[in-house]
Parts: C-alpha cells; sequence; structure tokens
C-alpha cells in the first residue's frame, strides 16, 4: 500500500522523536533503577506537544487529528529505550481516557478529561481483579447504589499508574445480572476515603512503570460519575480493548524495527573468526527473516488503522494484530539477546531489558489464550 502519511505527518514524527530524545531518552535508566518515573511531569511536557488527546474532539480540548497520527506517534514511542514510559503514556493518552472521551458526561469530561490531556492530573484504569486477570466478565469488584452514590467494594491489581493516578477509569457490577452484563465504567477520584494502594507490585520488565494493586473498602461516589450508560460498562469497556490492542501493536512494531536496527549495527563492528559477525549468512537469513515479518505485520496494522479510521469494527483485527505482534516479538527479543552474547545477557544493557520488556505483550491486555478462544468464537470454531 501507498504510505499514509502526509508531510505534517511527517513533521509530527520529528518532532515526538526530538521530544523523547531529549525529554525521556536521558532518563530512562535512572527511572527504572528507582521504579517509578515523575508521571505528572513528563506528561504535562507530552502535553506541550499535543501528544494527549490527538484525537479527542477539539470541543473537549484534544487536538481532533486524525488516527494516523496516533499510529506515528506509537511508531516512535517504540523507539524508546525500554517499554515502561510508552505504556504508562499510553494508559494516560488510551485506555483511561478513550471511553471518557466518548461516552462522558460535559461534566465529567471538563473536571477529569481534560486536566488529563495537559497532564495535570494522571489517570489510571482499574479492571484486572486478583481473581479475574483477563476474563474480564468474571469481575467481582461491587458498585451498590445508596441514594445519589455508588458505594465499591473489592480489588483491582496490575494497574498501571496505580501508586501516582489523581483518578481511575473503574469498571465495576452495578447489577446483579451475570457474566458480562450489569457492568458500568465509573470515575473514582483516588483520594476518596476507603480508597488505598495495598501493594506497589514488583515486576520482571517495564520497571519504571509503577504498578499497583488497589483496595476499594465502602468507597462512595456520586452515580453522576458513572461513564455513558449505568450497566453498558463492559461493552465500552471492550471498544477501548480492541483501541488498546491496536495501539500496542503500532508501538510493538516501532519496537521490532528499532531492534534488529540496532542488533545489525553491533552485528557490523563486533567480529569473531576474523571477521564482522554480520558477515555470517546465517545470521543474514535469520535477520531477513525477521525483518520481512515486522515488514508483514506493519502492513497488516496499517491496514487495521485505515479499517479504524473508516469507522469500522475493528474487534477480530485488532485481536489478530495483538496476537501476531505479541508473538513475533517475542522471536524478535530472543534473537538480539542471543545474538548479542555475553554483553546482551548484562543488566544494563537496552538489549536485556528489551527481552524483559517485550515478554509483556503476550500477556497484558489480553493474553495469547484468551485472544485465541475470541477468534475461535468470532472463526466459529466454538462448540
Amino acid at each position: 500500500m501507498t504510505s499514509p502519511f502526509t508531510a505534517e505527518h511527517e513533521a509530527f514524527r520529528k518532532t515526538v522523536r526530538d521530544f523523547l530524545a531529549n525529554e525521556v531518552a536521558p532518563h530512562v535508566d535512572a527511572w527504572e533503577e528507582a521504579g517509578i518515573f515523575p508521571a505528572r511531569e513528563l506528561f504535562t511536557k507530552f502535553a506541550s506537544i499535543g501528544a494527549i488527546g490527538l484525537e479527542y474532539a477539539e470541543a473537549d480540548g484534544g487536538q481532533g487529528a486524525d488516527h494516523w497520527y496516533t499510529v506515528v506517534l506509537s511508531e516512535e514511542l517504540g523507539r524508546v529505550d525500554g517499554n515502561a514510559i510508552p505504556m504508562a503514556f499510553n494508559v494516560q493518552a488510551y485506555y483511561a481516557t478513550a471511553s471518557l472521551a466518548e461516552h462522558g458526561s460535559p461534566e465529567l469530561k471538563e473536571r477529569w478529561l481534560v486536566p488529563s490531556m495537559w497532564g495535570e492530573l494522571v489517570a489510571a484504569i482499574a479492571v484486572t481483579e486478583p481473581d479475574a486477570g483477563s476474563d474480564v466478565a468474571n469481575i467481582r469488584t461491587r458498585a451498590r447504589r445508596d441514594g445519589d452514590d455508588w458505594v465499591i467494594n473489592g480489588a483491582k491489581i496490575y494497574i498501571t499508574n496505580g501508586t501516582q493516578a489523581d483518578w481511575l477509569c473503574l469498571l465495576a457490577r452495578t447489577s446483579d445480572a451475570p457474566g458480562y452484563r450489569g457492568m458500568s465504567q465509573i470515575v473514582v477520584p483516588t483520594t476518596t476515603p476507603g480508597l488505598t494502594v495495598s501493594r506497589s507490585l514488583r515486576k520482571l520488565g517495564n520497571k519504571a512503570s509503577d504498578t499497583a494493586e488497589l483496595v476499594f473498602d465502602n468507597v462512595r461516589v456520586p452515580v453522576a460519575n458513572t461513564i455513558g450508560e449505568i450497566d453498558r460498562g463492559f461493552v465500552q469497556q471492550m471498544h477501548q480493548f480492541n483501541l488498546e490492542r491496536l495501539t500496542a501493536t503500532y508501538q510493538a512494531v516501532g519496537q521490532m524495527q528499532f531492534a534488529l536496527e540496532r542488533t545489525v549495527d553491533y552485528l557490523r563492528i563486533r567480529s569473531a573468526f576474523g571477521q564482522p559477525l554480520l558477515a555470517n549468512q546465517h545470521l543474514q537469513y535469520v535477520l531477513a527473516e525477521l525483518f520481512a515479518e515486522v515488514q508483514i505485520l506493519r502492513e497488516y496494522t496499517y491496514s487495521c488503522a485505515a479499517k479504524f479510521a473508516a469507522g469500522e469494527d475493528i474487534a477480530q483485527v485488532s485481536t489478530v494484530a495483538k496476537l501476531k505482534a505479541g508473538r513475533l516479538a517475542r522471536t524478535v527479543a530472543d534473537t538480539c539477546i542471543q545474538y548479542h552474547g555475553g554483553v546482551g545477557y548484562m543488566e544494563e544493557t537496552w538489549v536485556s531489558r528489551y527481552f524483559r520488556d517485550a515478554r509483556l505483550l503476550s500477556i497484558g491486555g489480553g493474553a495469547d489464550e484468551v485472544l485465541l478462544r475470541m477468534l475461535s468464537k468470532q472463526y466459529g470454531f466454538d462448540q
């Protein structure tokens, strides 16, 4: 397909790449060591280049940009040395705010969305629970109506930005209907009495991104904080997941491309047996095949992006894209660390961080097995 990017898109790409080189890259190592990054400070800087709320309505304070700007941004985020900051940014820019932008009341948008787009408030999305990971239909956190308030009890886990968030986009049960029925999305300020961070979680990778377990003990918020229709939260959440899978795939393509390019550069200068490692024909063929696989995935994601931009249903294609991206990322990361040899196994190298961080893609946002279950149903294989 011909390039979907205009001169304006490419100018934005340069702006984003320069921004990441100046405001993120110099600090990644320190943030990884600390296990956290200054979310509000960094998100405010992201907002200064219009990177948050790209596709949200101008009337709500967004940029009103087309979807290809999101593709550009995601691909460039993939060139960051580590996935923690891009992941946390995506939660702020898309995952926690998408439903609010699409379904929220004017009052909720003014109070929570607009400041989030400016980086003044940090957002998190609270869906996963200790006993309900990828099985969203099995969540147990309950919001019981008491007059004009919801009273919320339960727990959420693996919450990105969880220790720094000012508000949550919470998915909770609001009726006795079984399964996916009877859930709502609710804005919950993190200063609300009864809401606590029970612990900050330590992870294999993505270490600079703070991740929390949250407990809700009679947390009371107004029913007016409901995003969209009461008891329609699951459907809204699934739409948000489709976008999450797309942006994660765009970003993964950028990561894989960058990782392979850096590996080729290393193999050009690293010698063994009297010649550069890249002179080894086997390495050339393996790398050529991986570059080809990334190219195929990129073209597929661009097709997905075109469908999304046209308003088509992307549930199936976004699932396929995310499944294939997660599996290919594991192969690319393993190959890159193997070809770096002993130096790649060292903690301080970019390739060891990439190896750790890339593994999450096949787990977060829907594990591979859950995606295959969804596709089996969509293809009509289930009995």
